[in-house]
């Protein structure tokens, strides 16, 4: 069984006991619960459920393994040649990292 949520505003497709890497949630804690009702699709033993935009009744339950974990660091080089202008800025993504416990509809 699997299904395709919205998190955050991008679009997962995930299955019991499966953890992800999602875009930083506010105010949640280690081992908190958190419901997603924004499920676009459910295959249920090859019986798929296509939502409207979503599927009603159904929802993903997962749980917060890690609130706050750090993405790999990117840098981002500018140079314009012959001004002597150059700049080097670096980016890390904050993630919440979240593991699926049920899917249910």
């Amino acid at each position: 069984m699997f299904a395709v949520v919205e998190i955050q505003g991008q679009q997962f497709k995930v299955e019991e006991g499966r953890r992800l890497f999602v875009h930083h949630i506010k105010d949640v804690e280690s081992g908190a619960k958190i419901d997603f009702d924004r499920v676009m699709l459910v295959n249920k033993d090859g019986n798929v459920s296509v939502g409207m935009p979503t599927v009603e009744g159904a929802k993903v339950v997962c749980e917060v393994l890690s609130p706050l974990v750090k993405g790999e660091k990117v840098l981002v080089f500018h140079k314009k040649r012959r001004n002597d202008y150059r700049k080097l800025n670096g980016h890390r993504q904050q993630f919440t990292e979240i593991e699926v416990k049920q899917i249910v509809g």
